[in-house]
């Protein structure tokens, strides 16, 4: 391992359980880790704050809770330790969470060019499976410590250099929600010229998706409460309707893909919205994962749904690269320190905000 002299303790939240906020531990003490072979250590300077976070911590995933997300901050009763995380197996506590890391390489295992060291990097936070073939993954603060610490390590495959003016809070609110947004869009195939309708647009992925789907040339129509428009409107959107519209009634069958992290009872209405040949793409749930399907509407209009969890390859390189050359913006809204991610984790539940709130980790 090549490296400067590194701290043997480090400041980290660590998830102890599934359950209320009492799981997360603030901690001083915790053991700096080190980079194995084909590993980097970074020094952690930002954090997103997502719902894969806190759906992991309140066993939201769990075949056994029926749920919209928010209805669980301090946990789910119905939830089971076996089924609780992502992928349907269980978590390993206790566990840095933390999907979104944005820093510095400070040291670099076996087989790694120590030139590396130095480089500003996020992480990809769908990390490819070491032992399974495509799609199958794994991720970055759930199957392996992630960046809710001062230090964490990555693959160093899975450690992309970037080179930009974005602030490090800018560029943490990016890997989760803006690759989670451009593989839904990828997945769909948006082109320009298309109508796209985006669920949940003042959240994290909703807002990257309006602005990744308007860099794309779709006309993109956002739905989110009416007090969040302005900013949709001022980062691409062409239309925002408020949540409890008639999509039908507002759109009739003008859709050609849905974007949607919500489900819940208004999904059958995005199904109806969409024209002959149409394409739904979904990578979430927030009003909850049970809806209704009339499998006639799926067939006899040929329509396609999408379920969108492993990104190919040049998902996350291409944002990356819309980075770099300053075709997408950054949107975060409120920053905190890591010892204040109970109080972030109550705010992002709350969704009063349009985009991102970030957990800085100060060096």
């Amino acid at each position: 391992m090549a490296a400067a002299t590194l701290p043997e303790r480090m400041r980290a939240v660590l998830l102890t359980g599934h359950g209320g906020y009492e799981q997360l531990a603030y901690r001083e003490d915790v053991a700096v880790p080190r980079p194995g072979r084909g590993e980097v250590l970074i020094r952690v300077a930002a954090a997103g704050v997502n719902n894969t976070d806190v759906n992991t911590r309140v066993g939201w995933y769990s075949k056994g809770v029926r749920d919209a997300t928010g209805a669980g901050g301090e946990g789910f009763a119905g939830a089971t330790a076996a089924d609780a995380g992502w992928a349907g197996t269980p978590l390993s506590f206790p566990r840095i969470q933390g999907a979104d890391c944005c820093g510095r390489v400070v040291a670099v295992g076996d087989g790694v060019d120590a030139s590396r060291i130095g480089e500003r990097v996020l992480v990809r936070p769908l990390l490819r499976h070491p032992d399974e073939p495509p799609p199958a993954c794994w991720t970055f603060g759930a199957d392996r410590d992630g960046a809710f610490a001062e230090y964490a390590t990555a693959p160093a495959d899975e450690a992309y250099p970037v080179d930009c003016a974005w602030t490090d809070a800018e560029l943490a609110s990016l890997p989760c929600a803006y690759s989670t947004a451009e593989n839904l869009l990828h997945r769909a195939g948006v082109r320009a010229g298309e109508r796209v309708l985006v669920t949940g647009a003042s959240g994290g992925v909703g807002s990257a998706a309006v602005q990744l789907a308007r860099r794309r040339g779709a006309e993109v129509t956002a739905i989110a409460a009416p007090e969040k428009a302005d900013a949709l409107l001022a980062i691409g959107a062409s239309r925002v309707l408020p949540r409890d519209s008639s999509l039908p009634d507002e759109l009739g069958a003008s859709i050609d893909v849905v974007v949607d992290v919500v489900a819940g009872p208004g999904w059958p209405g995005l199904l109806d919205v969409l024209v002959r040949g149409g394409r739904l793409a979904t990578s979430g749930a927030i009003g909850g994962p049970i809806v209704e399907l009339d499998v006639r509407t799926l067939y006899l209009r040929d329509l396609t749904l999408l379920g969108c969890t492993y990104q190919d390859e040049e998902v996350f390189a291409s944002l990356v690269g819309y980075v770099e050359h300053g075709e997408i913006e950054p949107l975060v809204a409120r920053t905190y320190p890591l010892q204040e991610i109970v109080q972030a984790q109550r705010d992002f539940l709350a969704k009063g905000f349009v985009g991102k709130l970030v957990l800085e980790v100060p060096g």
